[in-house]
């Protein structure tokens, strides 16, 4: 079974690349990291503890008000009121928040992983010749290795990640959004390292038109995401767990060695300016 890790930043359009490639003709099964990661912070996980726990001396509106819609003082299931998320983003997003950033991370990427771990092996045994690891942060928390091929999703023009962001989230503020963006590698570098992996390895959605625009980029980065795994292989490797095993391994040190090329064509770029 294919891992098809597919990423990209904020606002370039990667859920709607999901929302496509969950539907016919691809009907592919999505493995969501940021609806798992709302599931694990939910009052009553430990996430939700932790997140409190750590925040709330330094952040008043951590929760959202009390209200009858929310369940009051003690939330819907009476393990408490939800977390208050726009809060949550001023006090890890922004300039010299990154150790704040940590924790947070530290908090939440843990539980996503595990979640994630039992949806990707449900697939395999249904027998789908891949399945989309819908990943926000793909390279930055160590996902990369483990994906067979990687979709970006990019814009060229920085521009119109910015116009997009606010227009989704009316209630930023410029700087705001700036630090949203600046919060996250740059784009097009994620596409640059993704390409890096080879054909068929690491394709881009290049997003900066209208949505036939983005479903044509689709079709024709899915030609070759199909070519390089076709439904039999999918099916031979669910038939014979230890080629699945080896072909697994092979893709992890594959991924790691374009990983570390590309690291090491970007200091020796940094390193002739």
């Amino acid at each position: 079974m294919l891992l098809l890790g597919l990423t990209g930043s904020i606002a370039t359009g990667k859920s709607t690349v999901s929302n496509l490639l969950s539907a016919p003709p691809y009907n592919l099964p999505i493995i969501d990291a940021d609806k798992i990661a709302r599931q694990v912070v939910e009052p009553g996980t430990s996430g939700y503890a932790s997140i409190v726990s750590h925040f709330s001396p330094t952040t008043p509106d951590l929760l959202l008000p009390p209200t009858p819609e929310n369940g009051g003082e003690n939330g819907l299931n009476g393990k408490g009121r939800p977390l208050n998320r726009a809060a949550l983003g001023r006090r890890v997003f922004g300039e010299g928040l990154e150790v704040d950033r940590k924790v947070l991370n530290g908090i939440v990427h843990p539980a996503v992983r595990r979640e994630m771990y039992k949806q990707m092996i449900w697939a395999y045994l249904r027998g789908n010749w891949a399945v989309v690891l819908d990943i926000p942060l793909l390279f930055e928390s160590g996902w990369e290795p483990l994906c067979g091929t990687i979709m970006v999703v990019a814009v060229t023009d920085p521009t119109v990640q910015m116009q997009r962001l606010r227009a989704r989230d009316e209630h930023l503020s410029e700087e705001d959004a700036k630090n949203r963006v600046a919060s996250q590698w740059d784009v097009r570098d994620k596409a640059e390292r993704c390409l890096a992996r080879g054909e068929g390895k690491g394709v881009v959605v290049w997003n900066d038109g209208g949505k036939e625009e983005l479903e044509t980029e689709v079709r024709r980065v899915m030609i070759a995401v199909r070519r390089g795994s076709p439904q039999w292989w999918a099916w031979l490797l669910l038939l014979c767990p230890p080629l699945a095993a080896t072909s697994g391994l092979w893709n992890y040190l594959r991924s790691w060695l374009a990983k570390k090329r590309w690291e090491k064509q970007k200091m020796q770029a940094k390193a002739k300016l």
